[in-house]
């Protein structure tokens, strides 16, 4: 499949002005887990860290970034966890994505995950 995704971003780039880019189209998913727990608390860094190690990890080996921020939702402040994850198109990835929003949601009682998805152009600077 990546044989393709390459050869598509090829033939594409070729339509346009300028030199040819080598990589692939794909998507850039950002999902924002808030760490204050439904009734006071919050989510610890050590919760972050295994969460991370047994949900994420085990579904994109390959990489993904992890940063803290903070959020403000109808006028409270809340920490957040962002995990962005850079990946190709596909049903596959999309799963995977909606499965670790939905183990953050039900592990840590929360009211929902944001996810935002863009497209993006995937390419390794070497």
């Amino acid at each position: 499949m990546r044989r393709n995704l390459i050869a598509l971003a090829l033939v594409l780039s070729a339509c346009a002005s300028g030199p040819a880019r080598i990589g692939v189209e794909g998507i850039n998913d950002r999902l924002f887990c808030g760490r204050n727990i439904p009734g006071g608390g919050s989510v610890s860094q050590a919760e972050i860290d295994a969460f991370v190690d047994e949900v994420v990890i085990a579904r994109f080996p390959e990489g993904f970034t992890v940063y803290e921020a903070t959020g403000i939702y109808r006028k409270d402040r809340e920490a957040t966890m962002v995990i962005e994850i850079v990946h190709p198109y596909g049903a596959a990835y999309d799963r995977k994505v909606l499965e670790i929003a939905q183990a953050y949601r039900e592990r840590f009682h929360q009211t929902s995950v944001l996810r935002v998805v863009t497209p993006a152009h995937l390419e390794f600077v070497e």
